[in-house]
């Protein structure tokens, strides 16, 4: 089992930042890959970003390639997503997701409960 609770979220004007950051207890939390993801109100749940295990692959969708950079500290069990050049479609719950191995290829079962991003034009 894996515990995920993300924090950081919050309102900001459009062309500002913010740090998302996941605590993740329960399984070791070098051994399996992390993943990023959003749902808007309306809208499906959406992949935002992932990372393996060790940090040394990422994977972004086109929609924040190169505003946003995924990463992780497996000494401190917490996954970030730090988010710049924010638009006001970005706004959405901003969910944490553990994969079930150290390679992404899909999301797994574990979810965080979200933190909301709100972007405001």
């Amino acid at each position: 089992q894996v515990q995920l609770v993300e924090s950081g979220g919050g309102l900001v004007q459009a062309g500002g930042s913010l740090r998302l950051s996941c605590a993740a207890s329960g399984r070791t939390f070098s051994s399996y890959a992390m993943g990023w993801f959003r749902q808007a109100p309306g809208k499906e749940r959406e992949f935002v970003a992932a990372i393996s295990w060790s940090g040394g692959s990422t994977y972004y969708a086109d929609s924040v390639k190169g505003r946003f950079t995924i990463s992780r500290d497996n000494a401190k069990n917490t996954l970030y997503l730090r988010m710049n050049d924010l638009k006001p479609e970005d706004t959405a719950v901003y969910y944490c997701n553990a994969a079930d191995g150290p390679w992404w290829t899909r999301a797994g079962r574990h979810w965080g409960q979200g933190t909301q991003v709100t972007v405001s034009s």
